[in-house]
């Protein structure tokens, strides 16, 4: 997902988007993927809700503490998220950037939406708002003295970050409740970064080339529907961020005194859907590829993906541990396994991620992830090379994991590359206007089997 442009009163009314965007933020409080709740959106109302959603979650933990204070007594879970979204929606920008609304009108519409959702508790909604806005200082220095008002995620994610990262938790918080860029990977096959960025000039589409260790990179200035995008359908740019542009590269290259893969080498994408790492892979090099997912459902994006861009796999639904229901014997020259992971380390395009995980899930991942690397090890032939990749910052999914695999392994050998390999860390800069930084986070491992 990415944060689609600001919808405004004019395009659709804020209070049937206010009542949209509590029944999501209610569903991601009682464990429901955003992702799964936008789909059941009208379609008309999506980019509105979505845009109200992320907001939100980003600023769900100072809400809480905000209705706390302000209600103690738990309002119906219907009427809750209507609140929580509304003290979100008011709660000052960071920046002294203009809010995305109004104080009278949002706190006008919140009200109105209370009258169709629970008309007795449009009162009730209209005295809280209206005592947050009189006393708003003071009640947000309040809520800020809570951890979950301060940094706006679960007090157990707070620990882990501090743990893991010492130097750096408090700038990966505030990175993570930061509306983050929009990245383009230009097709390889059809023009470079540079003619991209010159097409979306004609369009008045602002954007530079980000260069370096990703030559197909394209970040805009600004978001911007993908259907608005020149070429999108035809396959000549495809949305993803700089750090997942990394795997492709790092997988074919000649690093660390590894040759780079040849054409047509036998190469397998573990854990595909929805195949925008598979496609990158493609565009670089014509392989022998196999793209693998447990999900059927999800695999059909695959397919979806690589039609677009112009390109063909062997696509096949299985869960990649188990080996012998899918794998035909013959060895892989290289793997790509970018694991199932917590996902903590792309949170600002996902805001719901860190409400809907749990302490323990980061364990019974970190098993998955081990399991994976010691199945799919067999199958890649001497002398290959395997690509261990997570979108997460806990060490548990990332350097830790790697170590314990060298550790049971002996002819594994990890190679560095700078650039490439280890752990990415999103990080807001520390301005006076915060800035996301141009990556998501990210860990990744080169294993040379020796």
């Amino acid at each position: 997902m990415t944060d689609s442009p600001k919808t405004s009163p004019a395009s659709a009314s804020l209070h049937r988007l206010l009542l949209q965007a509590a029944d999501a933020v209610q569903g991601v409080r009682d464990g429901r993927s955003l992702t799964e709740l936008l789909a059941r959106v009208p379609a008309e109302l999506r980019p509105g809700t979505q845009a109200l959603s992320f907001a939100v979650l980003r600023r769900l933990g100072s809400a809480q503490a905000l209705r706390t204070r302000l209600a103690p007594k738990t309002p119906p879970p219907r009427v809750d998220g209507l609140l929580l979204c509304a003290l979100a929606l008011l709660w000052p920008e960071a920046d002294g950037a203009a809010p995305m609304y109004a104080d009278h009108t949002l706190v006008d519409q919140a009200v109105k939406a209370a009258k169709q959702r629970a008309p007795a508790s449009a009162g009730f909604i209209n005295a809280v708002l209206r005592r947050f806005l009189r006393e708003r200082a003071a009640l947000v220095a309040a809520a800020q003295h809570d951890p979950l008002g301060a940094y706006n995620h679960p007090a157990w994610w707070v620990e882990k970050l501090r743990q893991d990262w010492p130097a750096q938790w408090q700038a990966m918080l505030a990175a993570n409740n930061l509306a983050p860029p929009m990245t383009l990977r230009v097709n390889a096959r059809q023009l470079d970064a540079d003619a991209y960025v010159a097409r979306l000039a004609e369009q008045g589409m602002g954007a530079r080339a980000l260069g370096g260790v990703t030559p197909q990179g394209v970040l805009l200035d600004k978001p911007q529907p993908v259907q608005a995008l020149p070429g999108f359908a035809q396959g000549w740019v495809s949305v993803q961020d700089a750090a997942a542009q990394l795997a492709a590269p790092l997988l074919l290259g000649a690093h660390a005194g590894l040759p780079a893969l040849p054409a047509g080498a036998r190469v397998l994408d573990a854990c595909s859907a929805p195949g925008g790492k598979t496609a990158h892979l493609l565009e670089l090099q014509d392989l022998d590829l196999t793209a693998l997912d447990a999900d059927a459902q999800r695999l059909a994006r695959v397919q979806d993906t690589l039609a677009r861009v112009g390109q063909r796999a062997t696509l096949k639904a299985a869960d990649a541990r188990q080996t012998a229901a899918w794998w035909d014997g013959q060895p892989f020259d290289a793997i790509l396994l970018d694991a199932p992971c917590s996902a903590s380390g792309i949170v600002r395009r996902h805001p719901d991620v860190r409400w809907l995980r749990r302490a323990d899930d980061i364990t019974a991942l970190a098993r998955i992830q081990a399991e994976l690397l010691d199945a799919l090890w067999p199958t890649l032939k001497s002398g290959g090379r395997l690509v261990y990749a997570t979108c997460s910052v806990f060490r548990a999914e990332g350097q830790a994991q790697l170590d314990a695999f060298l550790q049971r392994r002996p002819d594994a050998r990890s190679l560095d590359v700078p650039g490439f390999t280890g752990h990415l860390l999103p990080l807001a800069d520390n301005g006076a206007t915060p800035r996301p930084s141009t990556l998501d986070g990210f860990f990744y491992a080169l294993i040379h089997k020796t």
